[in-house]
C-alpha cells in the first residue's frame, strides 16, 4: 500500500480528548489537535527564554550556556528571573510541552484505534525528568536542588552529586536502572543483528522467514521469545531502565543522606560471615 493511500485511510476525524473537531487537522504530514498547539507554545517560549538566559550569560556557545535553578536561600519560593526564575520558567515550559506531547500522542492512539503503550512509554521518560527537577527538589525542601540546564553544568551537577554520596553506583536502584539499560541494548542488539542477518543471506540463497529466526534461538539457547515478545521484552526493559533510574536519584537525599557505601553496612553484617 504506497504511503500517501496508507494515510488517507487513517485520517479519520474523532479520538481528541479536547477541542473536538475544532484542533482535529492537519499541517503536510503532521496531524496537529489541541495538544500539538500546546506542545507548539509551550516549545516556542521555552526556546525563548534559553536564548534570554544566553544572552544575559553572554554567550551563545550551546556547550557553555547555563540556566541555573536558584539559589537555595530561596527554597520553594519564585525567585527573580535573573536568580533563578528563568530556570522555573524554563521548567514550567518543559513540562507543559512533554506533558501535551503525551497527550497528543494519546490522542492518536485514539484516532488510530490502538492501545496507549507509546504515550504511556513517552510517559515514563516525561516522569524521570519531572522526579530531577520538581519531585525531588520539593522533597529537599528547594528548587536549587535542581540540575542546571546547559551541557558541562548539567554534567558537573550529576559528577557532584555522585560525590555527595561518595560512591553512587553503591546506590542499589542504580544498579537495577543500569542493569536495565545495559540489558535493553543487549537484547534489542540480538534482534536487531538477528533481522539483519536474515533479511540479508549470503548471494543466492532465500531470505529467512521468522520461523527460522526462532529456531536460532532456539539452537543457540534453548528459547525463543519470538517476534512480538522480543518487542515487549525490549519494551519492559527500556521502560524499567528509566523508573528506576528516577527512583534512585529521588531517594538520594531525600531518603538517604549518607555514603551509599554505607547502605550495604546490612549485608556485612549478616550471621553468615560469622
Amino acid at each position: 500500500m504506497a504511503m500517501l493511500t496508507f494515510e488517507r485511510k487513517y485520517r479519520v476525524r474523532g479520538g481528541t480528548l479536547v477541542g473536538g473537531d475544532l484542533f482535529d487537522f492537519w499541517i503536510g504530514p503532521f496531524w496537529i489537535g489541541f495538544f500539538g498547539i500546546t506542545t507548539a507554545f509551550f516549545t516556542f517560549i521555552g526556546v525563548g527564554l534559553i536564548l534570554m538566559g544566553a544572552s544575559i550569560q553572554g554567550t551563545f556557545n550551546p556547550w557553555l550556556i547555563n540556566i541555573p535553578p536558584p539559589d537555595l536561600a530561596y527554597g520553594l519560593r519564585l525567585a527573580p528571573m535573573r536568580e533563578g526564575g528563568l530556570w522555573q520558567a524554563i521548567t514550567v515550559c518543559a513540562i507543559g510541552a512533554f506533558v501535551s506531547w503525551a497527550l497528543r500522542q494519546a490522542e492518536i492512539s485514539r484516532k488510530l484505534g490502538m492501545g496507549y503503550h507509546i504515550p504511556i512509554a513517552y510517559g515514563v521518560a516525561v516522569f524521570a525528568y519531572i522526579t530531577l527537577v520538581v519531585f525531588r527538589p520539593i522533597l529537599m525542601g528547594a528548587w536549587g536542588h535542581g540540575f542546571p540546564y546547559g551541557i558541562w553544568s548539567h554534567l558537573d551537577w550529576v559528577s557532584n552529586v555522585g560525590y555527595q554520596h561518595l560512591h553512587f553506583h553503591y546506590n542499589p536502584a542504580h544498579m537495577i536502572a543500569v542493569t536495565f539499560f545495559f540489558t535493553t541494548v543487549l537484547a534489542l542488539s540480538m534482534h536487531g543483528g538477528l533481522v539483519l542477518s536474515a533479511l540479508n543471506p549470503p548471494k543466492g540463497e532465500p531470505v529467512k522467514t521468522a520461523e527460522h529466526e526462532n529456531t536460532y534461538f532456539r539452537d543457540l539457547i534453548g528459547y525463543s521469545i519470538g517476534t512480538l515478545g522480543i518487542h515487549r521484552l525490549g519494551l519492559f526493559l527500556a521502560l524499567s531502565a528509566g523508573f528506576w533510574s528516577a527512583v534512585c536519584i529521588v531517594i538520594s537525599g531525600p531518603f538517604w543522606t549518607r555514603g551509599w557505601p554505607e547502605w550495604w553496612g546490612w549485608w556485612l553484617n549478616m550471621p553468615i560471615w560469622k
